[in-house]
C-alpha cells in the first residue's frame, strides 16, 4: 500500500508543472530514440552487407594481382596487372589442384552505358560462361554468355535490373535492342535476375560483355582484375587456397610466398572484415547517442534539485508529522524514475519509428534489436535512480525546523 500511495503521490507532484516535466523528459526521450534507431540501422547495414557478400557464392576464393613488395614496401592488392588469361587457365586445367570446381577470370571497370537518349555510369565486367556458376547469377530473360561469345570476342551484353531501368525506363523488353559502351556497340542478350545492393556494391547496376571483348576492344589490356574460384565444397575451402596460392607462386617463379604479387581472399574474409567495419561504425554512433542519455540524466538531476528547494516547507511539513527520511527519498526518487522510464518508453516508441521510416527510404531491411530497446530502458531507470538519488538524500536530510523557516 506504501508503495502505491508514494507512487500516486510523485505522479501528481509531476502533474504540478507539466511543461518543466516535458523538458525533463526530453533528453532521456531523444537519447533513447538515437540509441534504438543506430543500433537498429546499424544492423540492418551489417544484415545487407552480409546478404550481398554471401549471394556471390559461399564456396568462393577471389585472387586478386598487385600485393607485391617493392623495396620492403607492401603495395595495395587488387591494383597491378600481375594476373593473366593463362593463370586462370592453368589453374582451371592444373591436375594438383583437386578442390577447385570452376575458375571465373574476371575484368571489371566502370565506364559510361549509352542506349538512345538514355545514359548512365554501371560497372562494366568482362567474364566467361563460368561466372554465372561461381557468381550464383541467373538470368530472368534472355540467356547469359557462351564460350562462342568468348571465343568469337563478339560484342554482346548481359544487362542487371538497375542498368535495365536506367537504360530502357518505357518498360520496353531490351532483348535484342542496342547500347554503346565507350563508343562501342553491343547487343542485349540477357538480364540477370536481380542480387540487391546499393552505390558500388550494387551488382544490378552493371553490364557483363565477354572477357576477349572487354580486354581487346574496350579497356585495351591484356590482364586480369581478379579470379573468382569455386571450390567443390566449403570444407576444402583451406585446402583449395594453400593449392591455388602454392601453384601460383610456382607460375610466377616466386620462391618466398611474402613476397607474393597476389593475394587470396575468401568470403568468409571479406564478411568478417565487412562485420568488423559496421560493427564499429555502429558502436561509435551508439556511443554518441548515449552522451545524450548521460546529459538527459544530469537534466533531471537540476530539475530534481529545483524541485527540492521549491518544496522545502513540503518536506519539512512532512517531516514534522513523522515522515522518516527514507519516506523523503522514496517520494523523490520515484519522480526521478518515472520521468526517465516514462521518457525511456516514449524514446522507444520514436526510436523504432525512425528506424522503419530510414529503412524505407534507404531500402534496407527493418531490423528491430530486441536486446537494444531492453538495454535502453534499463538504461534509463537506471539513469533515473542514479540522477535522482543525490536530490532525493538532500531531501531527506533537511532539518523540519530549518525546512518550515525557509522562504
Amino acid at each position: 500500500m506504501e508503495f502505491f500511495e508514494t507512487l500516486t503521490t510523485a505522479l501528481e507532484a509531476l502533474k504540478l508543472n507539466k511543461m518543466r516535466t516535458a523538458l525533463a523528459m526530453l533528453g532521456i526521450v531523444i537519447g533513447i530514440g538515437a540509441v534504438i534507431a543506430l543500433v537498429s540501422l546499424g544492423q540492418a547495414s551489417q544484415q545487407t552487407v552480409q546478404t550481398q557478400i554471401q549471394s556471390l557464392g559461399s564456396n568462393m576464393l577471389t585472387v586478386s594481382p598487385g600485393a607485391q613488395n617493392s623495396g620492403g614496401i607492401r603495395g595495395a592488392s587488387g591494383g597491378g596487372t600481375t594476373l593473366t588469361n593463362d593463370d586462370a587457365k592453368a589453374i582451371a586445367s592444373s591436375t594438383q589442384i583437386t578442390t577447385v570446381a570452376k575458375v571465373s577470370p574476371e575484368l571489371s571497370r566502370r565506364a559510361q552505358i549509352i542506349a538512345g537518349r538514355n545514359n548512365e555510369n554501371a560497372q562494366i565486367l568482362g567474364a566467361t560462361p563460368a561466372y554465372a556458376d561461381v557468381r550464383k547469377v541467373t538470368v530472368s530473360s534472355g540467356r547469359f554468355l557462351s564460350q562462342q561469345d568468348v571465343d568469337g570476342m563478339q560484342r554482346v551484353a548481359v544487362l542487371g535490373p538497375t542498368a535495365i531501368s536506367n537504360l530502357f525506363p518505357s518498360g520496353a523488353s531490351p532483348i535484342g535492342q542496342s547500347i554503346r559502351i565507350s563508343n562501342i556497340s553491343f547487343r542485349v542478350i540477357g538480364v540477370t535476375t536481380s542480387k540487391g545492393g546499393t552505390g558500388f556494391m550494387n551488382q544490378d547496376d552493371i553490364a557483363i560483355i565477354p572477357l576477349t571483348t572487354a580486354q581487346k576492344l574496350v579497356f585495351g589490356v591484356n590482364y586480369l582484375g581478379s579470379i573468382s574460384i569455386e571450390a567443390k565444397s566449403a570444407d576444402v575451402m583451406n585446402q583449395a587456397r594453400d593449392q591455388v596460392g602454392y601453384f601460383l607462386l610456382a607460375r610466377h617463379k616466386i620462391t618466398n610466398p611474402y613476397q607474393a604479387d597476389f593475394s587470396i581472399f575468401s568470403q568468409e574474409d571479406i564478411l568478417g572484415a565487412a562485420t568488423q567495419v559496421t560493427g564499429t561504425f555502429t558502436m561509435l554512433l551508439s556511443g554518441i547517442a548515449t552522451i545524450s542519455l548521460l546529459v538527459g540524466g544530469i537534466g533531471i538531476m537540476n530539475v530534481m534539485l529545483i524541485t527540492v528547494i521549491e518544496r522545502t516547507r513540503e518536506i519539512g511539513l512532512r517531516k514534522s508529522l513523522g515522515a522518516r527520511d527514507r519516506d523523503v527519498v522514496s517520494q523523490f526518487l520515484a519522480e526521478a524514475v518515472i520521468l526517465t522510464v516514462v521518457g525511456g518508453f516514449l524514446g522507444m516508441i520514436i526510436g523504432v519509428g525512425l528506424s522503419y521510416i530510414i529503412s524505407s527510404l534507404m531500402g534496407l531491411p527493418f531490423t528491430l534489436s530486441l536486446s537494444a530497446v531492453i538495454l535502453a530502458i534499463g538504461v534509463s531507470g537506471a539513469i533515473g535512480i542514479v540522477f535522482g538519488l543525490y536530490p532525493a538524500r538532500k531531501a531527506a536530510r533537511l532539518s523540519p525546523i530549518e525546512a518550515l523557516r525557509f522562504e
